[in-house]
């Protein structure tokens, strides 16, 4: 069952991408790294928004995630694909609802194997809280609790709005 919310997926995108500006003109080696699927949308558009002269890179976390032999591989892997060198950058990681950490997990393991950047911060549109590792968003544009039992999901219309959805099981 899906029921609609208060949470306007566009008005958190403009509250995002303020907290996210000052870092942006501050840092000149700045790099926006997107979660697919959501947190690549999310990313793409920062990077666009913001200016800045790297393409956002895209991860696929399926094969560093920790539950990979107990759920396979997802129907629709998508290629990691960093068009910046990751030695020394200060990486802004994106993802569209952070929840357990698992998923942030998997994406800074994957990312060193690209190099060791100088840092990394988390975004999120959504904090939606049910922590399982010491996981904290640097830049969260909302934060909420929800029951295990509740998804909370980001759609992109054709015309690259945003929409956020929130669907009880």
């Amino acid at each position: 069952m899906t029921t609609s919310t208060s949470l306007h997926a566009e008005t958190l995108y403009q509250q995002l991408l303020e907290q996210i500006r000052p870092h942006a003109v501050a840092q000149a080696k700045l790099a926006i790294v997107g979660i697919y699927s959501g947190g690549a949308w999310i990313a793409e558009r920062l990077v666009n928004d913001l200016g800045l002269p790297n393409k956002a890179g895209l991860i696929d976390v399926s094969f560093y995630r920790d539950d990979y032999a107990a759920k396979g591989l997802h129907a629709e892997v998508k290629p990691t694909h960093i068009p910046f060198d990751v030695d020394g950058a200060h990486i802004i990681l994106v993802d569209d609802v952070l929840y357990t950490g698992r998923t942030t997990r998997a994406a800074i393991n994957e990312l060193f194997d690209y190099g060791r950047p100088a840092r990394i911060m988390l975004a999120t549109l959504v904090d939606r809280g049910g922590r399982e590792l010491p996981v904290a968003a640097d830049f969260a544009a909302h934060t909420a609790s929800f029951e295990p039992a509740v998804s909370v999901n980001l759609q992109r219309a054709d015309d690259g709005t945003f929409s956020i959805s929130i669907d009880h099981a």
